[in-house]
Formats: C-alpha cells, structure tokens, sequence
C-alpha cells in the first residue's frame, strides 16, 4: 500500500478549499488534511461530511489538548464524523491520550464507521531547538523530548505520531514497528521554507523513515496543483 500524501488545505474559507479539490475530480481523491482555521469557521463541520461523502481521505488536525475528560468527550464527537485521523498533542500525557482513543474508537462504533486513526503530535515543526528550550524550560534536547512523547503516544495507544521527518528514525527506534511516523514540513526542493524550521523533500523523507507526509503550499500554491501531488506521491514511493 502506497505511504499517504497528504494535502494540507490551509485555505481561510470552505469556498477556497472546495474550488481546490475540484481541480481533483477526474482523478483518484487524495487523502487532506483540514485543520483548525477550515474546521472552525461556520460551514467547517459541514466541509468536512461532504469532502467525506466525495471519496475523500480525511485527516482532521485538531490538535486536541484539555483534560482526559474532556479530550474523549471531544474525540467521541469527531469519530461519529467517519474521519480517517485525528491529532492530539502528545504533551496532554498518557490519560489523555488513551481517551482520545477511547472516545473516537465509541464515537465511530455507535456511528458505524470507520474508526480514526489518532497521532500525536510531539513538536511542533516550527519549533528550533533553542525555541524549545526557551518556551517550554526543558532541560532534555529536542530529539530526547520527541522520543519520550513518542514512547508515551504508543503506550497509550496511539497509532502514531506527527514528527519531523528528523525524527523518524529515532521514533521508530524506540516504538513498536507498526508504530507511524507521519511528516509535516514537507517543501520540495527549490521551495521556499516559509515558517517552518525542520523541512525535508518528499524523497528524503521517505530515506528517513516517514510512514506519510503532509504537504501544504507545496500542492497548494502550485502552477499544476494535481502534478505538484503527484509528484510528491512518486517521490514519497520510489
């Protein structure tokens, strides 16, 4: 089974995200990734039945951190919604994260549906190690952060995480192998970085061990769009 593409739409309004997807309707559907600003304006709830009901792929980002309580109360909603993922951040601790789990797992069966995936995220990519240490006062290094989210997202029974592609190699050192390494910071080369601090080409990525990638303006922001995909998917798969 081909390693996932997925095509961040970090578009403002639905409208822009739907005159973007329609570029693929002579096409297989791609897997997209919708985050927080596309879910959380007035038809987002909307955006996301429909892109499913239109064949496709659904990575829901929502990044979820509260209280256990609360994270499963929220994740047993989005599991109704038939997605295919659905982040956390790792920071919320293992409780947390197996609620997370737990309430899209009910969600999904009182729905009958497909049950989410969920993924962690450990760090963010915008995140240098210096700006890690500033923010958050952790004495570990990034790398030591990142493997110890990763062993708590797995434990709790997480089906993965969202990582650099700089830290693949040692998520899945120090993971379960059917454990995922999912890959933001995706640029192809030549691209312009943008806010991103730890980026890596579709190719590379897979050398480093990502199990999927997420690519945004890369796709989105290209002269051919459905070409950009398509490469990132060859490059991803060779």
């Amino acid at each position: 089974m081909p390693k996932p593409v997925f095509i961040a739409l970090d578009f403002a309004t639905t409208t822009q995200a739907r005159e973007f997807l329609a570029k693929f309707a002579d096409v297989e559907k791609p897997a997209i990734k919708i985050g927080m600003e596309l879910f959380y304006t007035a038809d987002g709830f909307a955006f996301v039945q429909a892109a499913k009901a239109q064949g496709f792929t659904i990575f829901l980002d929502l990044k979820l951190y509260d209280i256990p309580n609360t994270v499963e109360k929220a994740a047993y909603n989005v599991g109704l919604l038939g997605v295919n993922y659905l982040t956390v951040h790792a920071a919320g601790g293992k409780r947390m994260l197996a609620g997370a789990v737990s309430g899209v797992t009910a969600g999904a069966k009182a729905a009958g549906v497909v049950v989410p995936q969920v993924l962690a995220v450990t760090q963010l990519t915008s995140f240098s190690e210096a700006e890690l240490q500033a923010t958050q006062q952790v004495s570990v290094s990034l790398r030591e952060s990142v493997i110890h989210l990763a062993q708590l997202a797995a434990e709790a029974g997480v089906a993965g995480t969202i990582s650099s592609a700089f830290e693949s190699a040692d998520i899945h050192a120090h993971t379960p192998a059917e454990f995922l390494s999912i890959t933001p910071g995706i640029r192809f080369a030549g691209d312009a970085v943008g806010d991103q601090s730890r980026v890596v080409t579709p190719k590379r990525a897979a050398e480093m061990g990502a199990n999927g990638i997420v690519v945004g303006r890369s796709i989105t922001q290209a002269a051919d769009p459905v070409a950009a995909y398509q490469q990132a998917v060859s490059e991803l798969n060779d």
